[in-house]
């Protein structure tokens, strides 16, 4: 079994337009056209099971929206988490009603929303995530939308994450795009940080990635594609190249995610 715990889509009326714009930003290839439809199709045809949905609100005005969409599609090959704005009034209350929608979780893009991991607007929003039992994705490292200006590093996120021990914090892209060795420095071993390998594949070096993966511990990475920037299929062949055990590679393919998002499969 796979789950990908890092796939985003798009509403059918923005798809066109956010890809094009995004493709534009990063200069990179898409392998799926953004919509719903296209990335539940390609999942299954790279044989992955189920995907984690992590929308963004870039807005205060949007989060509410964003996370309605987001319930609607929680179904079948699609797991959602939902989003919100540190800046929004109703964070909050926003995040207690994305745990009423079934929602498995958060998820937050420092670069994108314009709020750096530090700022104390987020920290009534992690204060509620830990009450309520629901995890927190973050993009961490480089994003070619803030190439100068990194919002989110990895000795962000460990002092965030000793500051909020009850929650559940992922560290996108092992900890870091680009700034692995301060993920091997800061990051690895906190015991309530999960690392994804979303977008690393063909670009990190695999030495650096299994040391990071074994100083941090198996059971807490999880396999991730960033679809539709990466297919899965590519962070799938890297994990299966790391010389770990079989077990090892079941928990960071699929157990590991099944057990953090409270799933009985």
């Amino acid at each position: 079994m796979y789950i990908d715990f890092h796939v985003h889509a798009f509403t059918d009326n923005i798809a066109e337009r956010a890809m094009a714009k995004l493709v534009s930003v990063a200069e990179s290839p898409a392998y799926t056209n953004g919509t719903e439809a296209e990335t539940r199709a390609r999942l299954r045809e790279w044989g992955v099971d189920y995907g984690v949905l992590l929308p963004i609100a870039t807005k205060p005005t949007q989060q509410e929206n964003i996370n309605n969409w987001a319930a609607a599609v929680n179904h079948g090959n699609l797991i959602s988490f939902g989003s919100v704005h540190p800046y929004a009034e109703n964070a909050v209350q926003e995040v207690e009603r994305i745990k009423s929608l079934g929602l498995k979780g958060i998820k937050i893009h420092p670069d994108y929303q314009g709020v750096y991991l530090f700022d104390s607007a987020w920290d009534k929003v992690f204060e509620k995530c830990g009450e309520l039992e629901l995890p927190v994705i973050i993009h961490m490292g480089f994003d070619p939308i803030s190439p100068k200006e990194h919002h989110a590093m990895p000795y962000d996120l460990a002092e965030t994450a000793k500051r909020f021990p009850k929650v559940k914090f992922i560290g996108a892209h092992l900890g870091g795009m680009f700034a692995w060795e301060s993920v091997r420095k800061y990051l690895v071993g906190i015991k309530n940080v999960w690392l994804d390998t979303a977008f690393t594949a063909g670009i990190i070096d695999e030495k650096l990635a299994l040391d990071i993966i074994k100083a941090h511990g198996t059971d807490r990475i999880l396999f991730a594609s960033d679809l539709p920037w990466h297919p899965s299929y590519m962070e799938k062949e890297l994990v299966e190249r790391l010389p770990l055990s079989d077990d090892e590679k079941d928990g960071i393919f699929y157990k590991n995610a099944a057990e953090l998002l409270g799933l009985n499969i």
